[in-house]
């Protein structure tokens, strides 16, 4: 186990959990070296349904150089739709080539307009919207530009086989008949540096002041903050209304890429007098819902890293638990291949169960977790429970603060903190393939074997 990135360690990943060197490099020198294919589990009907039954337009989009927010608003203008009629089951990166689906309530399939940079196929209707989540996972295909130590790959791979629990017998070219080549291994299911902003990971930020109720610091982290990643004019825009807040004026130095920000300074423009905590709230109601979310998503997913981070430095075990812990089972329904945690199904794990949940985690088929908090959390017990409790402490948190208004309220989860795939290692170019559980990171993965600043990775 060795320090992370400082970067990465500002979101609560402290460590990698292999020691070797990592291989250096970046990803994405071009769209075709991220690859993105969901893992699709969502029923549709025929594309000639009924439209009163079945009133929500189901397809598959491979996208290339397009942001799932950007690409949806793209396509609702084209339409002629609400922003809020496009769904899908995941955000996407920009800079990849992506294969996701997308529903849009009351569209017809002549309605989809052509797209530069998007492959359009319809699959039929349905009777509800995609919702976030309506996925099982995510396929990726992975190229490494210029690694630096391309031999460490092995040693690695070895490592996160062993992190994982898995036994030498499993290892290397005991991989499945459609994968022969792929070895198992296991990280942290940390949240991703994109998950926080790649480039400004503020989100968090704006979200623990959300869930603290200061409605005029959430606002100010997401408006103010500049960072060397940024444009000159745009880190000077920042900076000004950090520390002016002349909101009027601010409009005219925000450059109109930045719309979210426009939007939000438009409303604090338009309030009459010093804008209160109610005007502070209605400048984030804004943004689109599934941002909104995004804030409050984000300050639980930095609690969570922050909780395995600090599992990993006691030494505490991943693949197995300890009194106290609570742990997941597996989803029965999950596509072949796939180990997919089940949160619904939740177990508190005594002294007399250790052995027998252990069991039945070597078999994969049990998960321990950590929370996600929100309003409906139960902390665990034993050593894990202090670790949970301690955390939300150190962050000024409890569950009741995650009872909010709107977007903003949550009930909370729970979440495994180990990852378990298959990867498949190739050369000449350095490529890795593997699949994970949907709400898992893939540059969680490649964190280990790069061992880079996360805007490498990003």
């Amino acid at each position: 186990m060795r320090p992370a990135h400082p970067t990465e360690r500002t979101v609560g990943m402290e460590y990698y959990v292999s020691d070797a060197d990592g291989i250096g490099g970046r990803l994405r020198e071009a769209d075709e070296h991220f690859r993105v294919r969901e893992l699709e589990r969502f029923e549709t009907r025929p594309a000639d349904a009924d439209t009163d039954a079945y009133p929500h337009l189901v397809f598959r989009a491979t996208l290339r150089g397009w942001d799932t927010n950007d690409f949806a608003s793209r396509l609702s203008d084209a339409i002629g739709v609400s922003r809020e009629r496009v769904d899908w089951a995941g955000t996407k990166d920009k800079y990849a080539v992506t294969t996701q689906l997308f529903s849009v309530y009351g569209a017809d399939p002549a309605d989809l307009p052509d797209v530069d940079g998007a492959d359009i196929e319809v699959l039929g209707r349905a009777g509800r919207s995609i919702e976030f989540g309506d996925l099982a996972g995510n396929a990726f295909e992975l190229v490494v530009t210029d690694p630096e130590r391309s031999e460490n790959a092995e040693s690695i791979t070895d490592e996160l086989c062993e992190f994982g629990g898995l036994e030498p017998q499993r290892r290397r070219g005991s991989g499945t008949e459609a994968d022969p080549n792929a070895t198992p291994i296991g990280v942290p299911n940390f949240f991703g540096q994109q998950r926080f902003g790649s480039r400004r990971p503020i989100t968090h930020e704006v979200g623990l002041a959300i869930v603290r109720g200061d409605w005029d610091g959430a606002v100010m982290a997401y408006l103010g903050n500049p960072t060397d990643a940024e444009p000159a004019s745009t880190q000077e825009a920042r900076s000004f209304v950090q520390e002016t807040r002349n909101w009027q004026a601010a409009l005219d130095r925000f450059p109109n890429r930045l719309r979210y920000e426009r939007s939000m300074l438009h409303e604090l423009a338009e309030a009459d007098g010093e804008p209160g905590p109610e005007t502070f709230r209605a400048a984030l109601e804004r943004l689109p819902s599934n941002l909104q979310r995004l804030f409050v998503h984000a300050a639980q997913s930095y609690a969570f890293n922050r909780m395995l981070s600090e599992r990993l430095e006691r030494g505490l075990p991943f693949d197995r638990p300890v009194a106290g812990d609570v742990v997941c089972f597996a989803d029965s329904d999950a596509p072949e291949g796939l180990v997919l945690p089940d949160t619904d199904r939740l177990q508190r794990v005594d002294d007399r169960r250790v052995n027998s949940v252990t069991r039945h985690c070597e078999r994969g088929r049990a998960f321990v977790t950590a929370p996600l908090v929100g309003t409906e959390t139960e902390l665990a017990d034993g050593e894990q429970g202090e670790i949970e409790r301690t955390v939300l402490d150190d962050l000024d948190l409890e569950p009741a603060d995650f009872d909010l208004p709107g977007e903003f309220h949550s009930t909370g989860t729970r979440r495994a903190i180990l990852v378990q795939t298959r990867v498949e290692v190739e050369s000449d170019p350095l490529a890795l393939s593997f699949s994970l559980p949907k709400g898992s990171y893939a540059t969680v993965v490649l964190r280990e074997y790069l061992k880079v600043d996360p805007i490498d990775l990003g």
